[in-house]
């Protein structure tokens, strides 16, 4: 390691190099940093992962019929058909699928109406296909929605797969709190022009019931007292006539209750060829009922038709109304389309309300709209996957920053100088460069974007431990060659570095070897190239860098003159 001394005694005894190598890194620093707002190496909580089932949700407009729905949901089963990893497909209509990961949080158990169906898609294990189940859905949805949506207007239909981390209503969520229900949802529909119009972001829906004209059929109690009826004969015959009911029951020895017999007319008897009122009166003037002197009475004379508008659901979060609009990102991260989107919005809604940003906080980057004209108050909350990402980065972040000042304090009480245990802490927070520009390679040589994520992270701070050990053991031989052989000390520092080296090297080997079986997990493939970049980032920082900072640092000088 001769010629290693010498480099590093060469280096040392030229200030412009010295400069330029300090120059050169803190450069490399910067640079790396612009990686994130350019898109270089992008941030997010997880990647997809590769699972052998995902969902498919199927939503026709509120108030729509199952007929409607289940064309939506065949012109979807025909687009599966040709798919080789398709094992099964399972369709459930009206209600959700069997809860899972994913429809624990989505809401699956609360779908009872005919306008919704949901589809379940069982694929081939994972090492016998060659795409991945997060890529395929990916190339099927445009596909799908392109083909099926425009069947029944206005329909949305979603792919949903099974979340590779925490699961969250969806990967962007903004929820929009107000007391005006009327304002609350002209805003959500804003907010999802404003989503469907951003660049990378799929499946974008309100989740609230659509509005819809209905039909009430009222008895006219005082009518049917007169032809001598009874409510409930009337109540019968149109449950009958729409739905259909129990009328009688079967006893059964493998059975130990009743068995309900259930009465329901045909499709083409049963339902109704126009939505209008005209349709529903000539379809109950064909009903008729007999009263107790053996008259047959029309049930057109004795109800009545009653156009109403539907009573949508309203929702709640902390007593508060609201209603959520949903997104997904199509294999990028959350960070950007949001702060795209928000933007958008504040130009958007400036027209018309006082547009504030939220507190720096938990919640920076929600929105509070004031009506100019009337002094309501809305907020828009970002919520979703989104959020538990910000979340995770801030607390890792704090993690970090605490693992920063107790090493620092560590270093201070062990050497008594604020000097060398910033040198030590600097060299350690230098690994950072090459945890970025080792994701930004792993995404020049990956089919997929390799972000950066919340394991990656974890990575950095063990790093944090590693390369201060390297930076301590180098001033600690350094200092003692000083002070105990009286070794001239730009010498000493080279002579140091060089006997360092090998136990460096060794060191950061037995690091990457052992990192190098999760560079391809789908998970902690992030926390394996950050350890893997970062332990050869911090060799060159501990063998080049700090050693010139050690050069200059006056604590070494006292060191030296005792």
């Amino acid at each position: 390691m001769k010629k290693f001394e010498d480099l590093i005694f060469w280096i040392l005894n030229s200030s412009f190099r010295k400069t330029m190598i300090i120059v050169l890194t803190i450069i490399a620093f910067f640079a790396s940093l612009l990686m994130f707002p350019s898109g270089g190496v992008l941030a997010r909580m997880l990647p997809g992962k590769s699972s052998t089932t995902f969902s498919i949700y199927v939503d026709t407009p509120t108030g729509s019929s199952i007929e409607k729905t289940k064309r939506v949901t065949e012109c979807v089963i025909d687009n599966l058909r040709a798919e080789k990893s398709i094992l099964d497909i399972s369709i459930f209509y009206g209600q959700g699928i069997p809860l899972d990961y994913a429809g624990l949080v989505k809401g699956s158990i609360m779908k009872r109406t005919e306008n919704l169906a949901e589809i379940l898609i069982n694929l081939t294990p994972t090492h016998d296909r060659d795409e991945p189940s997060f890529l395929m859905v990916s190339r099927l949805r445009p596909i799908i929605q392109k083909s099926c949506q425009s069947i029944v207007p206005n329909s949305v239909i979603k792919l949903i797969e099974q979340p590779a981390g925490p699961p969250t209503l969806a990967q962007i969520v903004v929820e929009i709190h107000g007391e005006n229900l009327d304002k609350i949802r002209q805003l959500s529909v804003d907010v999802a022009n404003i989503l469907t119009n951003t660049k990378d972001l799929v499946d974008i829906d309100i989740m609230s019931d659509d509005e819809y004209d209905t039909y009430k059929l009222i008895p006219n109690v005082k009518k049917i007292a007169e032809e001598s009826l009874g409510i409930e004969q009337v109540n019968n015959i149109l449950y009958l006539a729409f739905e259909g009911m129990v009328v009688a029951t079967k006893n059964s020895k493998d059975s130990l209750v009743q068995i309900p017999i259930f009465l329901v007319l045909d499709n083409k008897s049963r339902r109704l060829n126009k939505d209008t009122s005209d349709a529903i009166y000539k379809k109950i003037e064909g009903l008729k009922l007999m009263n107790r002197i053996g008259e047959q009475i029309p049930v057109s004379e004795i109800v009545r038709i009653e156009k109403v508008k539907s009573i949508p659901s309203i929702m709640h979060k902390n007593l508060k109304r609201m209603v959520n609009v949903i997104a997904e990102t199509d294999n990028v991260s959350q960070v950007y389309p949001l702060l795209e989107a928000r933007k958008t919005m504040m130009e958007y809604f400036e027209k018309e309300y006082i547009v504030e940003t939220a507190p720096f906080s938990t919640y920076m980057f929600d929105l509070e709209l004031t009506d100019k004209e009337t002094g309501e108050k809305f907020l828009l909350r970002w919520d979703g996957e989104m959020k538990v990402t910000l979340d995770t980065f801030r607390d890792l972040g704090a993690a970090f920053i605490a693992a920063l000042v107790l090493i620092f304090f560590l270093l201070v009480i062990y050497y008594k100088s604020f000097a060398l245990s910033a040198i030590i802490l600097g060299g350690s927070f230098l690994s950072l460069i090459g945890v970025i520009l080792g994701h930004w390679v792993a995404d020049l040589v990956t089919v997929n974007t390799f972000f950066l994520t919340a394991t990656s992270l974890i990575g950095f701070i063990a790093l944090m431990g590693i390369s201060s050990r390297n930076s301590l053991l180098l001033i600690d031989f350094a200092m003692a060659l000083i002070n105990d052989l009286g070794m001239e000390k730009r010498r000493a520092i080279a002579h140091a570095s060089a006997t360092r080296a090998i136990p460096i090297f060794l060191t950061a080997i037995a690091i990457i070897l052992g990192s190098a079986l999760l560079a391809s997990d789908p998970i902690f493939g992030g926390l394996g190239v950050a350890l893997i970049s970062g332990t050869v980032a911090a060799v060159f920082v501990s063998l080049l860098f700090v050693p010139v900072l050690m050069d200059n640092s006056k604590a070494m000088d006292k060191k030296e003159e005792e």
